[in-house]
């Protein structure tokens, strides 16, 4: 696995144990943060973090004294969720309840599709398969998902590369 930057790493030790005992449904980890965790060497400014709705309304509620009211997500136009960005230290987190997407064919569940557990401090942390991952990235189609799965392919046909 690629060096975990700091930041990130101190982000994910106080989001994690949160998202472990008060999502009553699955949730995972998407995005850039996903792809770092698995190995892929990007650069992660913020933590994504797709929940169903309700967990989504239930972590705004725990963490209302976090939450950054400012934030207009981008490409508003294509994604639409129950979302809220949140101030952890070391960076942003943003959750997503019941991301949807559109590619111009109507609004369509975003499905991680399978998940793999990436440890971390003690803590799994689910995130979708390598291939799951780069189908996410290819399907949001904004030029930085096209590099971070094109940075994805590159890393699953490392040789180097652990099974996931």
């Amino acid at each position: 696995m690629s060096h975990i930057p700091p930041a990130l790493f101190v982000a994910l030790t106080e989001l994690l144990p949160d998202l472990h005992v008060h999502c009553a449904e699955p949730w995972c980890l998407i995005g850039s943060a996903a792809a770092r965790l698995v190995g892929a060497d990007v650069s992660v400014a913020d933590i994504d973090v797709l929940v169903a709705r309700a967990d989504a309304d239930m972590l705004a509620t725990l963490w209302t004294d976090r939450r950054d009211a400012t934030h207009a997500p981008a490409d508003d136009g294509r994604f639409r969720s129950q979302f809220a960005r949140f101030d952890f230290p070391g960076m942003p987190v943003e959750v997503m309840g019941g991301l949807e997407l559109n590619q111009g064919e109507g609004w369509q569940p975003v499905s991680p599709g399978r998940l793999i557990l990436v440890g971390l401090n003690g803590l799994a942390v689910p995130v979708p398969s390598v291939a799951d991952q780069i189908r996410l990235f290819e399907s949001f189609g904004r030029e930085k998902d096209v590099l971070r799965a094109k940075l994805l392919r590159a890393f699953a046909s490392s040789p180097h590369r652990g099974e996931d």
